[in-house]
């Protein structure tokens, strides 16, 4: 695929055209912008090229973006697109078009077909469905990875703490995600990693109004506020509910943690680093 002595760069838009569009209805992301550079360079990708996407480039006509933009900003030579891809003002500009202006203004164009697994077209939408319907491994056979979501730990209520489970808390408003739950995963900051029971959710029992991601450490009490963390989804052990009083909540979190406690320890590899969290440079 690659064209010799070419860098490999990707050309991606901030915010994703389907969110400056669509606003609160747009598909939540599966990864941040942050988190698909990491993803990108450990892929060899030498430049990734981030495009403001606002109400100029949107109403850019096809055409004009590929000579202002691709030719004579990017000086492209070589174009990998999707067989589906279409761009420009009113998503006039296809794979057709690409092909026929490359052909007129110097540099090649190519198909990139879709990935099959297990005779399926592998895509984003797909992967959101599982993780909505709680289909861990799924998601991870799709992704290649664990899913997993990164944030700076901040400081909570402390309520965990009180109850005897202390959690390394993550806010979630800027960012919708794709499900929510109570889960057994892993907790990475840096090269250290916990088993973890995790929560992501609105903390319905305690009137939380926000939505946040919860990680016990098992075992392990650490200081992570301020530090970067990734948290790696590993299995679904329930859906998020209201209970009446702190004490049934303090008893269905224990329940949760023994659960993970038994899932880790099927699967003591589970813990090994497929995660971000050590690639990614510091803000």
């Amino acid at each position: 695929m690659e064209e010799s002595g070419l860098p490999r760069a990707v050309l991606t838009f901030e915010p994703l055209p389907r969110e400056y569009f669509q606003g609160r209805e747009a598909p939540p992301r599966l990864t941040s912008l942050r988190e698909k550079v990491v993803l990108l360079r450990r892929q060899g990708v030498n430049l990734v090229l981030c495009l403001p996407f606002r109400r100029a480039l949107a109403q850019l006509p096809a055409a004009d973006f590929v000579r202002r933009i691709l030719v004579h900003g990017l000086r492209t030579r070589a174009l990998y697109v999707g067989h589906d891809f279409r761009f420009g003002a009113g998503r006039a500009g296809d794979f057709a078009l690409l092909r026929r202006m490359g052909r007129e203004l110097g540099f090649t164009v190519h198909e990139q077909i879709p990935f099959l697994l297990d005779g399926q077209r592998v895509s984003s939408t797909g992967i959101r469905a599982f993780l909505q319907a709680g289909a861990m491994d799924r998601a991870a056979a799709w992704l290649g990875r664990p899913y997993g979501l990164c944030g700076r730990v901040v400081h909570g209520d402390h309520l965990g703490r009180e109850l005897g489970f202390p959690t390394a808390n993550i806010p979630l408003r800027r960012r919708p995600v794709a499900l929510r739950g109570i889960f057994a995963g892993v907790l990475r900051v840096a090269d250290r990693s916990w088993p973890a029971a995790v929560s992501i959710g609105m903390r319905p029992t305690v009137q939380g109004r926000e939505l946040v991601l919860e990680a016990h450490a098992l075992d392990a009490s650490p200081d992570l506020y301020g530090q970067r963390a990734e948290v790696e989804l590993h299995q679904k052990l329930r859906d998020e509910i209201q209970y009446p009083d702190l004490d049934t909540l303090t008893a269905a979190i224990a329940q949760d943690v023994l659960a993970t406690r038994a899932f880790f320890a099927e699967r003591p590899h589970s813990t090994d680093d497929h995660g971000l969290q050590k690639h990614t440079q510091p803000a």
